[in-house]
């Protein structure tokens, strides 16, 4: 059986996010918090393959209660999928020839940053390099997929991943710019168009924001993330055959934290659903 556990929901941030004085991160519940979005994936073998690795790696390891970690995979270079991955080096983990895999520009960028150039040195790594399209891992039932799309590529550019197992498939697509990039660069006219052709039956997607209005009027002619009030006018109700769709990568601000909240509601009520911290797919 291949699996696929959700690690976190939220943005690079977490929840509560760092210096948030808001009602939003105020007096949260430990119940209420929420690490930054990862995928743990296990396949036939009893193989763990990791994508993105936050800070917080000590708590999804534990959620995920997989010992045998086979392989890295990062989606891009901002901080919150990258920044934990000094804890596989010999000051705590001290992982041996741990695969890693990456795009061409992220391993660049290692390449250039002291600590992760001194962890590839030391033999921490072993670093597979992909391209878009690429099936990165391909055994025991699993097939993980490179699919690059438009974001913030300031250090590195973007890459969702598909996982496919032997009965279903899942997108991983935590990070993009919009919608209308994102489906240019793939030749689809539609949301449901792109993911029948990705063949998928779950999508885990960006939800980062409800609306703008989360953010500073200076900053909200320029949000790298659809909107989920967007992307729900995009795709209408739920019809037969349409993929599952969870809004994950959510940020502090945004009301799906909130299961009492008139925007849950509306996702739900629309056949949608807003992702879980800790629920399993099993593909």
């Amino acid at each position: 059986m291949v699996t696929a556990t959700l690690l976190g929901t939220a943005q690079d941030g977490g929840r509560p996010q760092a210096g948030c004085q808001r009602p939003c991160c105020n007096n949260l519940a430990p119940t209420e918090h929420r690490f930054p979005v990862s995928l743990g994936v296990v396949d036939e073998k009893n193989n763990g393959h990791l994508i993105d690795t936050t800070r917080h790696l000590a708590g999804q390891l534990s959620i995920w209660k997989h010992p045998l970690l086979s392989s890295i995979l990062l989606t891009h270079a901002h901080f919150g999928h990258v920044d934990g991955l000094g804890l596989l080096g010999k000051e705590t983990m001290n992982a041996k020839g741990l695969d890693l895999h990456v795009s061409s520009s992220m391993f660049q960028l290692m390449e250039q940053t002291p600590q992760w150039a001194l962890m590839l040195k030391q033999g921490v790594f072993c670093e597979r390099v992909f391209k878009h399209g690429d099936t990165i891992v391909s055994e025991n039932g699993l097939n993980i997929e490179s699919v690059n799309v438009p974001h913030r590529a300031e250090l590195s550019d973007m890459h969702a991943f598909v996982v496919r197992g032997p009965n279903r498939s899942l997108l991983y697509l935590p990070d993009h710019d919009d919608w209308n990039s994102t489906l240019t660069r793939h030749q689809s006219q539609t949301i449901r168009e792109w993911f029948q052709r990705l063949e998928v039956d779950v999508a885990l997607i960006d939800g980062t924001f409800w609306d703008a209005n989360e953010l500073p009027p200076e900053r909200q002619n320029n949000v790298p993330h659809p909107p989920v009030s967007e992307t729900l006018e995009l795709l209408g109700d739920r019809k037969e055959g349409d993929p599952e769709i969870y809004f994950i990568h959510l940020n502090h601000t945004n009301p799906l934290h909130d299961e009492t909240s008139s925007a849950y509601a509306t996702v739900v009520s629309m056949g949608w659903e807003v992702a879980k911290q800790g629920m399993e797919f099993e593909l």
